[in-house]
């Protein structure tokens, strides 16, 4: 499966991300298929850039952006907002039944 994903670069305490397309198996500072944008965290506000085109050029060859991808594409204006509420990832314990 194609992801469109963050990867880490810069120093130590003061990480610089850039927005790529990649082979979900492949490692975060793997090989890369596509450079879409970056996202700097440091700076207030946070800088993003992303290049709109191949996002969605990308986005309709069916590639998934991870969560922090996603929120980062919507606050851009990249894509919309749902306006059906999706399912919290998080799992939740089940109770034992006596």
């Amino acid at each position: 499966m194609v992801k469109m994903r963050l990867t880490r670069l810069g120093d130590k305490k003061s990480p610089f991300y850039r927005i790529i397309v990649c082979d979900a198996r492949k490692a975060r500072e793997g090989e890369y298929i596509d450079k879409v944008g970056y996202y700097n965290p440091l700076t207030n506000p946070a800088e993003v850039v992303i290049d709109a085109e191949k996002a969605k050029d990308w986005l309709s060859k069916g590639v998934q952006p991870t969560e922090t991808v996603r929120a980062l594409l919507i606050a851009q204006g990249v894509i919309e907002k749902p306006t059906k509420l999706s399912a919290p990832k998080t799992k939740t314990k089940k109770k034992k039944d006596k």
